[in-house]
């Protein structure tokens, strides 16, 4: 079996703003890889740091199959959906789905990649992963900063024979334009109605309490280093980093611990063919071993092209994805996409065009 790559490898190279992988050629076709412009083309795209172990994966196996070079700065969602929009990537990442509105406004079509889910992260000495049970009411007024103890009566209350440590709770949150926070505050503010009517969902809120770190590395930092911290990260970031989580309370009443399984569980619902511009939230979705924090993660790129061929390459590395990448996003605890969700994206590809009108990829 192929190893993980180490977040630590990951976030070493976002340490510089920069993922740069080199890619040697050697044959597609005898592969049936999908053709790139290879020839020692560049391609460059920025935002989401929740898929950024995946495409780091991706981007390194990829290599042996064109000339491509691609370069990938994980700097947030918000980030991604900045520069893409402002033409200085080739492509944008971001979690947070942009409505149709929007996208038709900038001029700008998205697509979904894989399915991930975002945990809640503790530091408790003496606390197993899962031991602690969290509804959706009680970690929206932990994050409220309502509750302020982990021998707080309802956190106590809730997990009846497990020894809480007599601890502060530090609040710990992202402090750049994040996806990721707009997972988690969307769940927030589906379970919490005073987190609903005091912060809302967004992928920048103003935070009640806490400190900020950068990035999912930033905040899995400030939560491994800091007894009675509680932060929220991208699975892998998790697992990779032996942190502990929480379980969480889902739509069905059940608790449940993050697991890809449960991700899928989560996912399996989607209605991804009734979805203008490929807009779906998948927060608290029925199901009772489904994971209430899960969601996909999106690649954004304009629908009229001014360079034919680095549009082409960028959808033809995400079509490798699709045909090569699910062993590699299963191994790091992603839900790759149906088959059929892959079929319905890459049809719609064909509307990606250069200014005379013609299609940049067939």
């Amino acid at each position: 079996m192929t190893t993980k790559l180490g977040v630590s490898t990951t976030l070493a190279l976002a340490a510089s703003a920069l993922l740069l992988f080199g890619c040697g050629k050697s044959s597609q076709q005898s592969q049936g890889q999908p053709p790139s412009a290879g020839g020692g083309a560049v391609i460059a795209g920025a935002g989401a740091t929740f898929p950024a172990p995946l495409y780091a994966r991706w981007a390194e196996t990829y290599k042996a199959d064109s000339g491509l070079t691609l370069n990938y700065q994980p700097i947030g969602s918000g980030g991604g959906i900045k520069q893409i929009q402002a033409n200085t990537v080739d492509f944008g990442a971001s979690d947070k789905p942009l409505k149709p509105e929007d996208l038709d406004k900038a001029g700008l079509y998205q697509f979904p990649t894989v399915v991930g889910g975002v945990v809640p992260v503790v530091n408790l000495p003496g606390v197993q992963p899962g031991q602690v049970k969290l509804t959706g009411a009680l970690l929206g007024d932990i994050y409220l900063g309502t509750v302020k103890n982990w021998n707080d009566p309802k956190i106590v209350q809730a997990n009846a024979g497990v020894k809480l440590p007599n601890l502060p709770i530090t609040v710990v949150h992202r402090s750049d334009g994040s996806g990721t926070s707009f997972l988690y505050t969307t769940y927030l503010t589906a379970k919490s109605p005073a987190w609903a009517e005091k912060v809302g969902a967004s992928d920048a809120v103003e935070w009640p309490t806490g400190i900020g770190g950068k990035g999912n590395d930033g905040v899995a930092a400030f939560v491994k280093q800091t007894p009675g911290a509680i932060g929220y990260v991208e699975y892998a970031f998790a697992t990779q980093n032996k942190m502990s989580f929480t379980s969480l309370q889902n739509k069905d009443g059940a608790f449940v611990s993050p697991t890809a399984a449960a991700f899928a569980a989560s996912a399996g619902g989607a209605d991804w063919a009734n979805a203008p511009g490929n807009y779906l939230v998948l927060i608290d979705q029925p199901g009772a071993a489904a994971w209430p924090i899960t969601g996909a993660t999106f690649i954004l790129v304009h629908k009229q092209q001014a360079d034919a061929a680095k549009a082409k390459a960028v959808l033809a590395f995400f079509d490798w994805a699709y045909k090569s990448g699910d062993a590699a996003a299963s191994q790091l605890d992603y839900v790759p996409l149906p088959a059929a969700v892959k079929d319905q994206v890459r049809k719609q590809w064909a509307d990606i065009k250069t200014a005379d009108g013609k299609a940049v990829y067939p």
